[in-house]
């Protein structure tokens, strides 16, 4: 399914520059750590128990994200004030200020800690949002998308799609991968040739349909 780019539900708090500033600052910077070798299929609890642990009777605050036998994390949301903050915890997600004052769900890390696991992420699987409440959203994963940046250190650099080799400019990454209809985005850096920021990854997850075929028997027979 292609994105709906629509501009017309966005609320702008800023100019285009400065959310690109944050957007691609993120992970310019990373402190240089030995990441320990990990089975996520033997690290990610139950579902049951994970929701337990994760509940804070916040029925709006977003308390965590998983991913059978992928991943089971808590989410931490960006203090006030501070756009460009990303979690230095180890397995914590950050959820995205910007994305989420445009009803979608941005999920932040980075790709020496708990963005290891996004990697992980395949089209298919369903990714759970679990709120402070217990109540639970539902999404399946739908495009991964991976660019090389063509200007690593720079927020403005274009960007080259690995599965197509075009190039776009970090204003049109922006709107693809943050803006449109309800959606989760899960962004992490690539590293590669000894950078940590030579590329990014972004996993696209939209809400999951009812099923066709019960839909179908619901309706009158002619």
């Amino acid at each position: 399914m292609a994105f709906n780019y629509s501009n017309t539900h966005f609320k702008t708090v800023t100019n285009t520059s400065v959310l690109l500033g944050i957007l691609f600052s993120l992970f310019f910077n990373p402190v240089s750590v030995l990441a320990e070798e990990k089975n996520p299929s033997t690290l990610v609890p139950d579902f049951a128990s994970f929701v337990q642990s994760v509940m804070d009777g916040q029925a709006d605050m977003l308390r965590g994200v998983y991913v059978s036998g992928v991943l089971a994390m808590p989410v931490v949301q960006q203090p006030v004030g501070q756009p460009g903050f990303v979690s230095t915890t180890d397995d914590l997600l950050t959820q995205f200020e910007m994305a989420a004052e445009v009803g979608n769900v941005g999920l932040l890390a980075h790709n020496y800690l708990a963005g290891t696991s996004f990697s992980m992420l395949m089209p298919g699987q369903q990714v759970s949002l679990i709120y402070g409440d217990g109540h639970v959203e539902f999404f399946v994963v739908k495009h991964i998308l991976k660019y090389q940046a063509l200007d690593p250190y720079s927020p403005y650099s274009d960007f080259r799609n690995l599965e197509n080799s075009i190039t776009i400019s970090a204003a049109e990454m922006f709107k693809q991968v943050y803006r449109g209809d309800r959606h989760v985005t899960f962004q992490t850096c690539i590293e590669a040739n000894g950078n940590s920021s030579w590329g990014r990854l972004f996993v696209i997850a939209e809400p999951k349909k009812i099923d066709v075929l019960r839909n179908n028997l619901l309706q009158p027979q002619a």
